[in-house]
């Protein structure tokens, strides 16, 4: 504080009024991200796993999770990259079609996340190739880790006019904040608070024991399966999202609305799924990539 005591004083006010903007929304936060990387991580298969290894940098340790929201921090380096990360679709129509909704804000077919999945699915099957490929397959793993996670966030495949809840204002508790940072980052973080210490290992436990044994364990087969000699099926998930978005995360939320104890109870056991989903989605999919 001392040093910031010598700036001039407009420029203090500049400076302190922009700690003041709440920071840009990220799919899932840095919790939601970590999670679905950790759990598709223990699910690879042992050719997926060396393949992961071998494409992760070193300073990652082998661990996925540590890089699943590299996708979001490159954002400004990439801005190329962050349509990639959502898909907009039609106001109330709760459902999602490729060829109608995959496409930036000028019109470019494809620049969504739902075919930016597809891409770098693409990229990464040139891994198993002896030749060399012009591509950057450690960016393309992240990428493909992040926006799977992406895709099972239900308002990043939310409402064009709102962009995803991105401008409706609401409370979450007593704290202002906008819907889609609460489907990011404030039911987890509450999750975390109210049930496990504030720790995310405890959230991710839980997940992770529900997938092997619990009440998804007989589900799990088919959140793997993919089309016929398909590698990567986004457009399934995107379906999920959208529909999710209309039955659970719009429904009942109005511009200004506090979302208190009912939103929040009634809507952690859907993001605990589509978390849960994302991850052994991610692995399936790494685990056909690399197989």
């Amino acid at each position: 504080m001392e040093a910031a005591a010598t700036l001039p004083p407009l420029l203090l006010l500049i400076l302190l009024a922009a700690t003041a903007v709440p920071a840009p929304s990220h799919a899932w936060g840095v919790d939601g991200h970590l999670m679905v990387c950790q759990i598709a991580q223990g699910r690879l298969s042992g050719a997926a796993a060396a393949a992961v290894k071998d494409l992760l940098p070193s300073y990652a340790g082998n661990n996925l999770s540590s890089l699943c929201s590299w996708a979001d921090d490159v954002k400004f380096r990439y801005p190329w990259s962050s349509p990639l990360h959502y898909i907009d679709t039609p106001d109330g129509l709760c459902t999602y079609r490729y060829d109608r909704d995959c496409k930036d804000e000028d019109g470019v077919e494809g620049r969504c996340v739902a075919g930016a999945i597809n891409n770098y699915t693409s990229q990464l099957l040139a891994y198993r190739r002896s030749s060399p490929t012009e591509y950057n397959l450690t960016q393309a793993l992240l990428f493909l880790s992040h926006f799977i996670g992406d895709i099972h966030q239900p308002l990043h495949v939310g409402f064009t006019s709102d962009k995803g809840g991105n401008t409706i204002d609401v409370h979450w508790y007593t704290r202002k904040t906008v819907l889609h940072h609460v489907w990011d980052a404030s039911i987890i973080q509450t999750a975390e608070d109210d049930f496990y210490g504030d720790s995310v290992a405890g959230y991710i436990d839980t997940l992770k024991k529900n997938i092997t044994q619990g009440e998804w364990s007989e589900q799990v087969s088919s959140w793997e399966a993919c089309g016929t000699n398909q590698t990567a099926c986004p457009d399934i998930y995107a379906s999920e999202s959208v529909a999710a978005a209309c039955d659970w995360a719009y429904k009942g939320v109005e511009e200004d609305s506090t979302l208190e104890d009912p939103y929040f109870s009634s809507r952690l056991p859907v993001v605990s799924l589509r978390l849960a989903q994302g991850g052994v989605r991610l692995a399936a999919t790494l685990n056909r990539i690399f197989g």
